[in-house]
């Protein structure tokens, strides 16, 4: 089924009272699991819902809730290291904190993907317009790490636009394959679906 018409398949499943996410769901083939590390940030045309970010900067920051480097010891016990993690979906740094990011937080960022990295969350230059691109930039970004041979991916909302879907999409679609070993040879199926309808198996061109 092409996208717009699986969308117009979505549209008429009995409404929730909120708002659900769009699902885009790759299925894989001929991935081995040890082998092929295929992991990638995904950035969307446009923004999917609002993201908790925190910075680990020298200095606090007006566009971004911050933990200076005089801050990371009231992180030593792992209770504060949990709700940290519980609040906070992304975390951005400058390279010279990096070294104490790792040692007081890498145990429990790590695991939980959520690790600052060059690709998504490492900060250059500390200075206030470079904070407030990266944060918009996250904003926009999704990271993906493959756990399993099969890639499931919020993509939108059901309030956003067919257009603003379908963009969201294929980005999400574009990047995903493109880190693939053999590309479109590893899609067994790409599926479609609300937060609580069934999948929709789609076509893409």
């Amino acid at each position: 089924m092409e996208i717009k018409q699986a969308l117009e398949e979505l549209r008429k499943n009995e409404k929730k009272n909120f708002d659900q996410t769009v699902d885009l769901i790759i299925n894989l083939k001929g991935i081995d699991m040890k082998r092929d590390n295929v992991s990638t940030v995904i950035t969307f045309p446009y923004n999917i819902g609002e993201k908790k970010i925190c910075g680990f900067l020298t200095k606090k920051s007006e566009n971004v809730e911050t933990i200076t480097l005089n801050e990371f010891q009231l992180y030593r016990d792992k209770k504060a290291l949990k709700n940290l993690i519980k609040k906070y979906d992304y975390f951005l740094a400058v390279p010279s904190v990096m070294p104490a990011v790792a040692t007081t937080f890498g145990k429990i960022l790590g695991p939980a993907g959520k690790m600052p990295t060059p690709q998504l969350g490492v900060l250059m230059k500390e200075d206030e317009k470079a904070i407030k691109e990266l944060v918009e930039k996250i904003a926009k970004s999704t990271r993906i790490k493959m756990k399993e041979p099969s890639i499931k991916v919020s993509i939108a909302r059901e309030s956003m636009k067919d257009n603003e879907i379908i963009e969201n999409l294929m980005a999400a679609y574009n990047a995903i394959v493109n880190v693939l070993p053999t590309k479109k040879e590893n899609v067994r199926s790409v599926l479609i679906k609300l937060t609580m309808s069934k999948p929709i198996k789609l076509e893409v061109k």
